[in-house]
This record gives C-alpha cells, sequence and structure tokens, in this order.
C-alpha cells in the first residue's frame, strides 16, 4: 500500500510539473526526474525494491518496442553511418571511458566498472525529441537523433548483459561468450517468428479489446521467451517489432491504431514515471545507509562519470564531423557532411533516460559495488536532464538553424496524390453525391498544391468543427434534460469524437507530451 500511495504521489506531482514543461518548454524527463527525486525525499517514504530481472522486462522491452516500431530498415540504410557513429562508436566509447574511470577512481572490479560504463552510456531519444519537436530544425538532424535511440539501447543493454554475467561466471570467456554467440542470431530469428506469429493472431483480434490487451502480452511475451531459451531478448524485441510496423499498420482498422497509439503512449510514460520513482527510493536508501565518508566519495565519483559521459560524446561527435568533412573534402565521404552547428547539437543531445535507469535497477542485489553504482546512474541521469535538457533549447536558438522545408514539400507531394487518387475514383459519377465530393477535392487539391493542409485552411471544415461544438452542446443539454439516456449519449457522443478527429487541422489531436 505504501508504495501504491507513493506511485499516485508521483502521478500527481508528475501532472503538476508537466504543467511547467508545456509553458516553459522543458523536456518532460526532465520534470519527472525532479518529481521523483521530491517524492523520493519526502520522510515517509517506503523501502522498496524491484525485482532485477523484471526491472529489464517491466521497464525496457516496451521501450525498446516502441522505439523499434518508430524506426524502419530503410532509416537504417539512407543513414547508416551517423547512425553507426552515435549508436555503436560513441556507446561504446562512453562505456570504456567510464570503465575506465570506475577502476581507476573507485577501484571497482573491471566487470563492475564495464556494466556502470553500458548504464549510462545510452542516451534518451523521448527526452531530446520532447524539445527537437518544438523547433524547425533540419530534418536529417531530427532523424537521425530520433532512429539513435533505438540502436544504442541495443548495443548497451548487450554490453551490459556481458558485463552481468561475467561478474557472476570466471568461465565467462569460454562457456558465456560461446552462448552469447549463439544468443545474438537466435534472438533475431526468434524476434522474425514471433512477429510473423503476431501478424495471424493479432489480425484476428484487431479492433477489439483482446486485441490491445495481446500487444502487452505478446511484447512481454517475446521478452521472456527468449529469456527462458537463452537467447538475446533484446534483438528479439526490436526485430519483433520491425516486423509489425512493416505489415501491421496497413492492415489495421482506423479505430484500432488511434487507439493502439494512445494506450501505449500512456504506458510509456507511466513506465518512466515507475523507473523514476524507483531510482529515487533506492537511491534515497543507499544514502542512508552509506557512512559520511563514503558517501562524500560516491558523490564525488558521481560527479566524474557525469563529466566523463557528456565530454566523451561530445569529443566524438565533433570528431566525426571533422573527418567526414574531411573526407567530403577529397570527394571520399558517401554521405553529405554535417555542418558543425548540427554536430555540436547532437552531441549536446545527450539526456539519459529511462534505458539508464532500469538498466541500473536491473543489477542484481549482491552485485559489486552496486550502492556506487546506482547513485552515479542516478546522477547522470538527472545531471543530464538538468544541465543538458533545459539549456537545450537556448543552443537551438542560439546555432539559428535554416529552415528545413522538405518534410513540408514532401507532405504537399504526397497529399496531392491522395487527392488525385480520390478524384480518379470519383471519376464519371454524375449523381448529387459525387458531384459534391468532386468539388470538395478539387478545392482542396489546389490548398494542398500550394504547401498547405486542408482542414487549416477550408471553410467546409471550420463550419463542421463549428457544427460539430452545437451537437456536443445540444446533446449535453439533452442529457441534462432526461431526454436520451447515458448509453445514447455515450454512442453519439463517440461519434461526434471521430467526426471532429476528420475535421481538426493536423497536430490539434496529438497528445501534448509526446
Amino acid at each position: 500500500m505504501a508504495f501504491f500511495e507513493s506511485m499516485l504521489t508521483l502521478l500527481l506531482v508528475a501532472i503538476v510539473f508537466l504543467q511547467f514543461s508545456r509553458r516553459f518548454r522543458i523536456p518532460y524527463p526532465t520534470m519527472l526526474s525532479l518529481a521523483g527525486v521530491i517524492v523520493a525525499a519526502v520522510p515517509w517514504a517506503p523501502e522498496i525494491a524491484i525485482d532485477p530481472d523484471l526491472a529489464l522486462a517491466l521497464l525496457v522491452a516496451p521501450v525498446l518496442f516502441d522505439a523499434a516500431y518508430d524506426l524502419p530498415p530503410r532509416t537504417l540504410r539512407r543513414n547508416w553511418m551517423p547512425l553507426l557513429s552515435l549508436a555503436a562508436i560513441a556507446v561504446v566509447l562512453t562505456a570504456a571511458a567510464v570503465a575506465v574511470v570506475g577502476v581507476t577512481m573507485a577501484g571497482l572490479p573491471i566487470a563492475a566498472a564495464v556494466a556502470l560504463g553500458a548504464i549510462v552510456a545510452p542516451p534518451d531519444a523521448a527526452a531530446a525529441t520532447a524539445m527537437l519537436d518544438r523547433f524547425a530544425l533540419p530534418r536529417q538532424t531530427y532523424v537521425v537523433l530520433k532512429g539513435e535511440s533505438l540502436l544504442n539501447d541495443a548495443v548497451a543493454l548487450l554490453i551490459f548483459s556481458a558485463a552481468v554475467t561475467a561478474a557472476a561466471s570466471p568461465t565467462f570467456f569460454t562457456g558465456a561468450l560461446a552462448e552469447l554467440a549463439l544468443a545474438v542470431p537466435g534472438g533475431l530469428i526468434l524476434g522474425y517468428l514471433l512477429g510473423r506469429l503476431y501478424m495471424v493472431v493479432g489480425l484476428k483480434l484487431a479492433g477489439t479489446l483482446g486485441g490491445t490487451l495481446l500487444e502487452f502480452v505478446a511484447t512481454f511475451g517475446t521478452w521472456i521467451i527468449a529469456e527462458r531459451l537463452h537467447l538475446s531478448a533484446i534483438l528479439a524485441i526490436v526485430v519483433y517489432a520491425m516486423v509489425i510496423a512493416r505489415y501491421m499498420p496497413e492492415r489495421q482498422t482506423a479505430r484500432h491504431r488511434i487507439h493502439s497509439y494512445s494506450v501505449w503512449e500512456a504506458a510509456v510514460f507511466l513506465l518512466n514515471v515507475l523507473a523514476f520513482l524507483l531510482m529515487g527510493l533506492q537511491a534515497r536508501q543507499i544514502v542512508l545507509d552509506l557512512d559520511p565518508g563514503r558517501l562524500n566519495f560516491a558523490v564525488t565519483f558521481a560527479a566524474a562519470v557525469f563529466a566523463t559521459v557528456i565530454a566523451v560524446r561530445l569529443a566524438w561527435v565533433l570528431f566525426y564531423n571533422r573527418a567526414i568533412n574531411f573526407l567530403a573534402a577529397r570527394g571520399r565521404a558517401k554521405q553529405a557532411a554535417p555542418t558543425f552547428a548540427t554536430s555540436l547539437l547532437a552531441g549536446w543531445c545527450g539526456m539519459r533516460g529511462l534505458v539508464t535507469l532500469a538498466t541500473a535497477l536491473a543489477l542484481p542485489i549482491d552485485f559489486p559495488d552496486r550502492d556506487i553504482i546506482l547513485l552515479s546512474a542516478l546522477a547522470v541521469v538527472l545531471g543530464t536532464l538538468i544541465v543538458q535538457g533545459l539549456t537545450l533549447g537556448s543552443l537551438i536558438r542560439f546555432l539559428n538553424f535554416e529552415p528545413d522545408t522538405s518534410l513540408d514539400r514532401d507532405l504537399a507531394r504526397a497529399r496531392v496524390a491522395l487527392i488525385d487518387a480520390a478524384l480518379a475514383e470519383l471519376a464519371g459519377g454524375e449523381d448529387e453525391s459525387t458531384r459534391i465530393l468532386r468539388d470538395v477535392y478539387t478545392s482542396e487539391r489546389k490548398i494542398a498544391a500550394d504547401g498547405k493542409h486542408p482542414r487549416e485552411v477550408s471553410k467546409l471544415d471550420k463550419q463542421r468543427r463549428n457544427v460539430i461544438v452545437a451537437k456536443r452542446a445540444k446533446l449535453a443539454a439533452m442529457r441534462r434534460a432526461g431526454e436520451i439516456d447515458d448509453d445514447v449519449f455515450h454512442m453519439l457522443e463517440q461519434e461526434l469524437d471521430w467526426a471532429e478527429l476528420g475535421a481538426l487541422p493536423p497536430g490539434r489531436d496529438e497528445i501534448v507530451e509526446s
């Protein structure tokens, strides 16, 4: 009951803080981190721990699925070089640098130091995109930063799994490495097979409450099955999500997609809240249990890890920028060289979040120097979210990027093509309804060809929205007067909701914190 009360308290604090996030354009993970610390600091906060295996399955599996669902293989192929630089090389360099700091400064065992490096290495895309969505950035930069999340999570989690196994197994380099060599391809194959299986079962349940529940059961089930078979659960989830994202949306109904996306948005947000609460509660207990001397050292060491994490990413990204520009000047680069401004932005977009918290919580209870590692992980998350999160907007304004209109052009061209398809379908029809629709689409085509969204400027859609408002007022009055029962009210209310979604301009129907 104490945990449930703390969870509700954190949710309430998070809701309040999110209003400040929206008002002052602060990434919502930054506000969540502050809320978690506040709730964990109250005197009556309970002492709660989470099972390490449960931490990864509960907190990481849905986040990996969500990230992989939004990253198609086409994006990987087009941007393989910057993604490889950020997701693989930067993560490995960060983990190695932190491990060196851990061994030399804190005397951590090598496996524990590598585990700490893997925990704090992967940046959180949610923290960056929550801010980047509010600015007009170069499209390529935004795509790379968003796509980086999935790959760096996967690389860091693989390193973390190997480090934890090595710490527990003296014969790691003889037995565990061979097992890991089988786990990687096995996880890929399992993820693909389970993705295809979900395609068969999920389509039969699409549009039902059972279908929505199956999405969560299948996601967590994929992770658990991979764990039971000693395969890479991380890669299994990634491939499973990519298979579904490639084929499933085309076969789902609009109602199922809208419902599914909103449920996943809420679930991932709730997991962020849970992770910050659990991490804050564990850090609070560690601070209370440590003697003053060790606590002072832990704080100093955490500050060193935080500085290392920021410095390594920034140094590598700027080095990559100079190297690619050097090759481009000699005609050896296969992709366009990034500008110094975009690289500086990418280097500063290194906020840590849910994956760092989840992997820290997943450390076994008897792991060497677990208290120092947990405090360092929390310091990195709080430090990056506060220092980088609060300064990212100012940096973007200072860099003053040139407006990138390529996305608007592509959207306009695609909208015109869709309207042409609609007009072709209506060609030849002479009944009154067909003529009306043809006139509507002809008008919308002119608007779309000018690069605007028809619902933004269409008088017809504005009138539709005004009519819906009038209908809602009348429906509410009929309900209050007892002219209709609640079942009739809710059915008509849902019809008006769908009609309003079809008449709203783009962006007006999105969840603000997403």
